[in-house]
């Protein structure tokens, strides 16, 4: 093995995961995959690949890099659109490729303006409009001089969607706050029609929303979390247990496992630390398995004396001090360990299981968090 470990990544599961999506937002809109940050942890270049073979045609990233290398893994001549981060520069070459684009502040309207007339190309745009998340978007005192703007260019512009962001659809104590912005968002698009302004799509939901808010299920939904086989909240998947199939009661399944092997083994006799410092003196003589991870590959150092790895199908804990390239593993209650042995950080190994949330719940962090911390130079392999 070239490299100190690998992700897997199960095809098969998206497959499932995209069919319980279709399923909750019936037939009509398109389900755009988001793959911002490196597809969730997954792999941009293998999501893309694997998603169009499932009939997905419109990604969405957060910026123009992400874009990129959506367009050049693309075979399908999927739609793309950045949601957040471009910079002028980028935009001759996003015009003139067709790429969409949120637009949410009269600079970035301006000079996508700009840039278009000096292609001869139209800006394929979404008006991102501020509804009560309070990051981005054009707010309600600014909808005339938005519309000036609109009609004053409505040649070198494409009318892609109108959007917005709700500010915490996977919690209940958002509630309050979310259909708030619902009533806001529909107020905007009845104001935009009564003054002839239609867009060629309407789009506000996310995973939580479409799970939990089925009036923000429009002409398109913008998926992430749930294409990737997570709830986006234990309060989200509650709300929809009682509709789910008695025999399938978390349809929504993991597509990723980390996975690495034994580097070495070395015998402890008690009384003696393990690694760095004094924070774990072995309680017996002990068997320990060097492996070959650690924190610059986002197993955190939160995780030391606390994380578990699975080796032989059985859970161990890791001892003593993750490192920046390695952790220690007791070992001792196994049968004839070896050098190369498979180790499983995240995944399955025969009968058990170390999931992210568990994993991640043990330094406090949400799945979304640890998920984009696993480094891109990590070879991601899609399972055959």
């Amino acid at each position: 093995m070239l490299h100190t470990s690998f992700i897997e990544i199960d095809r098969t599961a998206f497959k499932k995961n995209l069919q319980f999506i279709r399923k909750q937002v019936g037939e009509h809109p398109v389900i755009s995959s988001v793959v911002k940050g490196n597809a969730y942890g997954h792999g941009i270049e293998q999501m893309v690949g694997i998603a169009e073979n499932y009939g997905i045609r419109h990604f969405s990233t957060f910026s123009t890099d992400e874009a990129f290398r959506v367009f050049n893994t693309s075979t399908k001549k999927s739609q793309i659109m950045i949601m957040g981060m471009i910079d002028d520069e980028s935009l001759p070459w996003i015009i003139d490729n067709g790429i969409g684009f949120y637009v949410f502040d009269f600079d970035r309207l301006s000079a996508a303006v700009k840039v278009a007339k000096q292609l001869g190309k139209r800006a394929r745009i979404h008006v991102e409009i501020e509804t009560g998340f309070h990051r981005t978007g054009f707010e309600w005192e600014e909808r005339e001089d938005l519309l000036a703007a609109i009609e004053q260019n409505k040649g070198c512009l494409e009318l892609q969607g109108l959007c917005t962001h709700y500010a915490g659809a996977e919690s209940v104590a958002n509630y309050v706050r979310v259909k708030a912005q619902i009533a806001n968002y529909l107020e905007y698009k009845k104001w935009f029609n009564e003054h002839g302004i239609s867009f060629r799509c309407y789009h506000s939901a996310c995973s939580a929303a479409s799970l939990s808010y089925p009036e923000t299920i429009m002409d398109m939904v913008r998926i992430g979390i749930a294409l990737y086989g997570f709830w986006p909240s234990q309060e989200t998947y509650m709300a929809n247990f009682k509709q789910l199939d008695a025999d399938m009661k978390n349809p929504l399944k993991r597509l990723i496992s980390w996975k690495s092997c034994i580097m070495s083994i070395k015998n402890v006799k008690m009384g003696s630390f393990i690694g760095y410092g004094n924070s774990y003196m072995a309680p017996r003589n002990l068997t320990i398995a060097l492996i070959p991870i650690g924190y610059c590959h986002g197993f955190s150092r939160n995780l030391s004396n606390l994380g578990k790895v699975l080796i032989h199908g059985k859970i161990l804990p890791v001892v003593g001090t993750v490192t920046m390239n390695a952790i220690s593993v007791d070992i001792t209650d196994l049968s004839k360990p070896k050098k190369g042995d498979e180790v499983v950080i995240i995944g399955k190994q025969k009968n058990n299981e170390i999931t992210v949330a568990s994993f991640s719940e043990s330094i406090q962090q949400v799945n979304y968090e640890l998920l984009t911390r696993l480094p891109a130079d990590i070879p991601r392999k899609v399972k055959p």
